[in-house]
């Protein structure tokens, strides 16, 4: 199945999508905040020491204390320590890296067990083994492996990933002797730094895409913003891959996303109802605690029995399922209520079609059996927020318990629909809008930098309206020599 990747940037916020024959299957995008944590190497300092909860608070530079677990330390235990399996004390500096970006009103989750991501391996300094990627699966490639990861690493601290599998020993060599020089580089930085200063960034959402796929089965990579291109340009070179060709400049006068059919299933992420191509469909409710999935039949009525209906709608939905929890970057518990079926064999399928679609994705995924009253829950691994918080903002009509569209997701919808109008030849474009989103997209100067560059010689007029709903917007192109506009209408900058 032809695979394509597709990078851009908009204001402050890395974007990307994966699509798989023509359907978009994973979306990212980090903020600004986000670069600023995930991953990440700090010098923090124990401020709290909590032996009941086996854990410590650690300031680090963020905004809120950093929650350290004992499992996350060290396994010696130092003199003065508060238990034994506690190996800090309170004004203790400690190397921690970020694991977990901070997510709602949680604080981040803080590891003094340092990785170094590779393409091919993990180094992990503090370690005393060497491991595989559980996604080999075949033994004597895992016994190759691992005498070859022994080998790279006698005291141990190498996990091998998946594309290892296809690499050669000199490649791994070289590439966990690039690890080392970063966390030597992390040690020494930190005996100068002051608390809270980062001692060793990770690379931004694009590079750590281009290190984490395995780009063979890529077609190509379109980047539509200019400073990515050249990183990735650099980053290809560095790899000696031979995969540049892949890398494709997007100058289209269109947005890249709307241009290529994405942008209408980037909306469709923002709202809690999925069509299936059967006229069955999902419903997908969000908590606090969980995530459920409820499955309906809709307009599907199959053309046999009900029991045949039923089942041929739980394994269309089981195969959406993964492909939205993937899309929308769910973690944590999820809760699927397929529609209930008589057959032990159809519900014994269903589950294992779910967990066989799970399997594809990069995020690790465990499911249970069906329960009796068509319940299968499976959790996936949660590193950062999912892409809602992203793409929408609590509804303020309704106290939270709903949401809209983000003020960032509108103002690249109404960017794209300006693009559009100016590559259909209109020389002035007149936008009406919310009058709270115009006052961001004026304080924010969110377009700016086109104003200045492709579209300097093009007149954008934006009228607000008090009137309108927070993601309701028009945009229309006009070539008269003389325009007829309220007064309210503002000139963009």
């Amino acid at each position: 199945m032809q695979k394509t990747m597709f990078f851009d940037r908009f204001g402050k916020t890395n974007i990307a999508a994966v699509v798989e024959g023509g359907k978009l299957v994973e979306f990212h995008a980090d903020t600004q905040a986000e670069r600023d944590t995930a991953g990440n190497i700090f010098k923090g300092r124990v401020v709290n020491v909590l032996a009941g909860m086996q854990a410590a608070f650690v300031a680090y530079g963020g905004g809120r204390n950093g929650y350290l677990a004992a499992g996350d330390m060290p396994a010696e235990a130092e003199e003065g320590a508060v238990a034994a399996e506690l190996n800090v004390k309170v004004g203790d500096t400690v190397m921690v890296q970020v694991s977990k970006a901070p997510i709602g009103s949680k604080g981040a989750r803080l590891s003094m067990n340092l990785s170094f991501v590779g393409k091919h391996l993990i180094y992990l300094p503090s370690a005393q083994f060497c491991a595989i990627s559980r996604k080999i699966e075949e033994e004597p490639a895992r016994e190759r492996l691992l005498g070859w990861a022994k080998k790279l690493a006698p005291e141990g601290g190498v996990i091998l990933r998946t594309q290892a599998e296809g690499a050669r020993f000199s490649v791994l060599k070289e590439e966990l002797r690039a690890l080392r020089r970063m966390y030597e580089d992390a040690c020494e930085a930190f005996e100068g730094a002051a608390v809270g200063d980062c001692v060793f960034r990770e690379g931004d959402l694009h590079a750590r895409l281009l290190r984490d796929f395995d780009l063979t089965g890529v077609d190509k990579v379109y980047i539509g913003d200019e400073e990515a291109y050249t990183r990735a340009e650099k980053l290809f070179a560095l790899a000696k891959s031979g995969l540049k060709n892949k890398l494709v400049r997007y100058t289209g006068e269109r947005e890249m996303f709307e241009f290529f059919g994405l942008e209408p299933q980037l909306c469709a992420l923002t709202d809690s109802r999925v069509e299936l191509e059967s006229g069955a469909y999902l419903v997908i409710d969000k908590t606090e605690a969980l995530t459920a999935i409820d499955v309906n039949t809709g307009k599907y009525t199959g053309e046999s029995g009900l029991e045949d209906t039923v089942f041929r709608t739980n394994l269309l939905a089981a195969r959406e399922i993964a492909r939205q929890v993937r899309l929308r970057n769910i973690g944590g518990i999820v809760v699927v209520d397929f529609i209930d079926m008589a057959s032990e064999e159809h519900r014994v399928a269903v589950t294992e079609e779910l967990a066989a679609c799970l399997r594809g994705d990069r995020a690790q995924c465990n499911v249970s059996p069906m329960t009796g009253f068509g319940l299968v829950q499976f959790t996936r691994k949660k590193v950062k927020c999912d892409n809602m918080t992203v793409l929408t903002k609590p509804c303020p009509h309704c106290g939270g318990a709903g949401s809209i569209p983000s003020d960032d997701f509108l103002a690249f919808r109404v960017q794209s629909a300006i693009k559009k109008c100016f590559a259909e030849g209109y020389t002035s474009v007149i936008v009406e809008l919310n009058a709270g989103l115009y006052a961001y997209i004026a304080a924010a100067r969110r377009f700016s930098p086109l104003l200045k560059g492709e579209w300097r010689d093009k007149r954008v007029y934006m009228i607000p309206h008090r009137t309108f709903h927070e993601e309701q917007f028009t945009v229309r192109g006009d070539n008269s020599r003389v325009l007829s506009l309220p007064d309210t209408a503002k000139l963009l900058y």
